[in-house]
């Protein structure tokens, strides 16, 4: 776990990443999930689409299919040690993009936001990055392919509004919706880490972060054995 000396490192990183330290002291909790409602300042915002988009010249989005075949509605890449894939050999973490190019680094804002609200040492492996365009959804999941799920998932919220529904560990437990809007950070750990979660929808056009629309979501993860 983080250190007490390292408390003031953190808040002045927070302040120079455009991030609010009091909303970090003091998030909603909602089923053991850590909301962190505009968390990240509009300027904070801007700046993390401006190195997304070297994140996305480097390494395509790509609409994946799940092992099933399905094609997934959302677009997807990702940075850091390894990236999340799917296709019809399942689910897992590979080191390549799809087309064998090395995954970019974590983008150092992004990283910003993990060493405010994540609470461990340990860096993530993986920074999933998730596009929302118009009709997007993302059925209820656990994220389970991991391994150690002692490390919380942190997910960032930048564009349009979406519909998130959290659930419990358990499937048939009851969920509770709420809308995340840009520059919020959700925390799935201790209770949550395993909870069902996904988004129903995206209201398009109710943000004006990205000049077309659409919603992009970024999931930091720690895989066990990295």
């Amino acid at each position: 776990m983080l250190q007490a000396a390292d408390a003031g490192e953190i808040v002045t990183e927070m302040m120079k990443n455009r991030m609010d330290p009091e909303i970090a002291a003091s998030p909603i909790e909602i089923r053991g999930f850590r909301v962190f409602s505009g968390l990240i300042s509009r300027a904070g915002q801007e700046e993390m689409v401006a190195v997304l988009r070297d994140v996305v010249a480097a390494a395509p989005l790509v609409q994946p299919v799940t092992p099933g075949g399905r094609q997934m509605s959302v677009r997807m890449t990702a940075a850091g040690r390894l990236g999340w894939v799917t296709d019809r050999r399942g689910y897992r973490y590979e080191p390549l993009h799809p087309s064998g190019v090395a995954w970019p680094a974590i983008p150092a804002p992004v990283m910003a936001v993990w060493r405010a609200v994540a609470g461990v040492d340990r860096a993530p492996d993986c920074c999933l990055v998730n596009f929302y365009g118009a009709g997007a959804r993302m059925g209820l999941h656990q994220d389970k392919d991991e391994g150690d799920f002692s490390y919380p998932v942190v997910s960032i919220s930048l564009g349009d509004e979406a519909l998130f529904r959290m659930g419990g560990v358990d499937r048939a437990e009851g969920t509770q919706s709420l809308w995340l809007r840009s520059g919020d950070v959700v925390v799935m750990g201790g209770a949550a880490r395993l909870a069902w979660h996904g988004v129903d929808k995206v209201r398009h056009g109710s943000s004006t972060l990205l000049p077309q629309g659409g919603r992009i979501n970024l999931t930091l993860r720690v895989v066990a054995g990295a």
